[in-house]
């Protein structure tokens, strides 16, 4: 049983303060029956709610997947910088509830996980959970096919922290793919600069055993089903032996 104003809020019928004023009014039934105070408790999953004659329908929790351009940052709000959720319409979603569950750089592009669920958003960033990042990068410096043993050994960055085994697919002389499952500041910056090369572009492509959707332009976004909400927390099996 939840408030019945925080039922209407979370259902994008109005703002918080904007739907108080509407059940007062008497423009709110629940069950046919007018209701009055913002506080009364209802059962979203088995009451029918209606706001100024237009059913409602009310949603626990938003998950999106977002591609995110550069020049934003992976935050909820910042009194500088553009954030993701400045591409979100402020009519369609809870902005609010929204954040991203883990984070891109600013000058990052990529798949970036949206959502309103913490304890989802624990499960795909949680380190014990070891759910892989996939990246596309192109780097100033020919790659080695070396450095496939060398990430999957563990790259000592900068700090002295070696990192957990990641894996490298070489694409072409300055481009591959990398799998990581963990998420330290700047880390694959750091990884390939320990073997004295810069990335010069790096785009999220993959969490999970999900796929950044290739019809989705930088700055675009759309809503997951339910059957790729559970790929974003399958480890593929080819990494599955290493972890």
């Amino acid at each position: 049983m939840e408030r019945l104003d925080k039922i209407l809020a979370n259902a994008m019928v109005g703002s918080r303060k904007d739907v108080v004023k509407l059940i007062r009014s008497g423009a709110v039934t629940v069950d046919g029956n007018v209701t009055t105070d913002p506080a009364t408790k209802v059962n979203p999953d088995t009451s029918d709610m209606v706001a100024n004659g237009i059913p409602v329908c009310y949603r626990e929790h938003y998950h999106l997947m977002m591609n995110k351009p550069k020049g934003y940052i992976c935050a909820t709000e910042d009194l500088k910088e553009q954030t993701v959720l400045d591409l979100l319409p402020d009519d369609k979603f809870p902005k609010n509830k929204l954040f991203p569950a883990g984070r891109l750089d600013k000058d990052t592009e990529g798949f970036v996980f949206l959502t309103t669920d913490g304890k989802l958003a624990h499960r795909v960033t949680g380190p014990k959970n070891h759910v892989n990042k996939k990246y596309f990068v192109t780097v100033d410096k020919p790659i080695k096919a070396e450095w496939i043993q060398k990430f999957q050994t563990g790259i000592v960055i900068d700090d002295g922290y070696q990192c957990k085994s990641a894996f490298l697919e070489i694409l072409s002389e300055n481009t591959c793919h990398l799998t990581i499952f963990e998420g330290k500041f700047h880390q694959v910056k750091r990884m390939f600069e320990a073997l004295g090369t810069t990335v010069i572009y790096l785009q999220r492509v993959q969490i999970g055993s999900l796929l950044l959707d290739e019809a989705l332009e930088p700055g675009e976004y759309r809503e997951l089903t339910r059957e790729e909400l559970e790929l974003l927390e399958i480890v593929p099996e080819e990494y599955k032996e290493n972890l």
